[in-house]
């Protein structure tokens, strides 16, 4: 224990110096509104993503979406009630935080969508009643599991697209594609938002796996810094042990690393890296195969080949640990 406070004492002695630049200042010109939607209890990455996009003060999360994972989830026996179990989740990672009365939750779709058809719902009424707004800030939707909710909100409203940016974890590698867990979940809405005229980036499966820590960086980084930092390690830990044990033949997880595969779409909202994608033409997904298909005549969008894993990991480790010593300090 000694030789761990020792290390952390350069550290500590920063926050002390620097604690009248808390928090960090984000001029009001340069921040932009969000909905996060995110699949909160699929497995143990989409927690720290939810984490950072409330610590980024660049970022004025509108509000946090369940969505729905009942493929996946009851292919790995999980009980249904994906969305419930994401919305129980959601609202404890709040809790945590001290932010349930300032952060809106909605509840998205309970299952994926049969049909390119839109169904009345909170979570997409809130995505419209916000894209409506007479606000000049870019709205952005970024969606950590399938594009239920996404879809659905331009399926009740078409008009939206032209004030929407969806940022998509998901999809699989290109050229090709095929199967891949966030499309799994929905492929109807995956075609339903990449059909639509609404601006998408999308962050596929090579780029997002390359978010890569350790359960001991976590437990160095993350676990020290407050309820919300030892939660998050903890409930690693406990699904890595759970997942371990149901899956021993395969792959996955790896046993003493993760990929925090969600927090790329965090990322590119505080740095776009304009190098780092290029302009896809329309593509659909094939029902069967999940490989895309070209479709020249819809809206083409943005592909991200690269988004930095040293500044994603780094930003998020920075604002954990500077938002317990601002609880403390206010604690005092």
């Amino acid at each position: 224990m000694r030789k761990i406070l020792i290390s952390l004492a350069p550290l500590l002695l920063a926050f002390q110096a620097y604690g009248s630049l808390l928090p960090i200042p984000v001029p009001e010109e340069k921040k932009v509104r969000v909905f996060v939607v995110t699949d909160a209890k699929n497995e143990a990455d989409d927690q720290f993503a939810i984490v950072h996009a409330l610590l980024s003060p660049k970022l004025e999360v509108k509000g946090i979406i369940s969505s729905q994972f009942e493929n996946t989830s009851l292919q790995m026996g999980r009980p249904a009630g994906s969305m419930k179990a994401g919305l129980i989740e959601i609202n404890h990672i709040l809790s945590l935080m001290d932010m349930s009365e300032d952060v809106a939750v909605y509840r998205g779709l309970d299952l994926a969508l049969e049909s390119a058809n839109g169904i009345e719902n909170e979570a997409a009424r809130a995505i419209i009643t916000e894209a409506k707004k007479d606000d000049p800030r870019p709205l952005f939707v970024i969606s950590f599991g399938p594009l239920t909710d996404m879809a659905n909100a331009l399926l009740l409203a078409p008009e939206i697209g032209e004030k929407v940016t969806s940022v998509w974890i998901g999809g699989g590698d290109y050229p090709k594609g095929g199967w891949e867990y966030n499309l799994s979940n929905d492929p109807v809405a995956a075609n339903a938002v990449f059909a639509s005229n609404v601006t998408n980036w999308q962050i596929p499966r090579a780029v997002y796996t390359t978010m890569r820590t350790s359960l001991a960086e976590l437990t160095v980084k993350v676990a020290p810094y407050g309820k919300i930092g030892e939660y998050l390690v903890q409930q690693m830990h406990e699904f890595n042990a759970w997942a371990s044990a149901r899956f021993p033949d395969i792959n996955w997880p790896k046993g003493e690393s993760w990929s925090l595969g969600d927090n790329p779409a965090v990322t590119v909202l505080l740095d776009e890296h304009e190098y780092g994608y290029r302009e896809q033409s329309g593509i659909q997904f094939a029902k069967e195969s999940f490989e895309y298909v070209q479709h020249d005549e819809l809206k083409s969008f943005r592909v991200y080949t690269f988004v930095d894993p040293r500044f994603t990991l780094e930003d998020m480790f920075s604002k954990i640990q500077l938002f317990d010593q601002l609880d403390k300090q206010s604690r005092k």
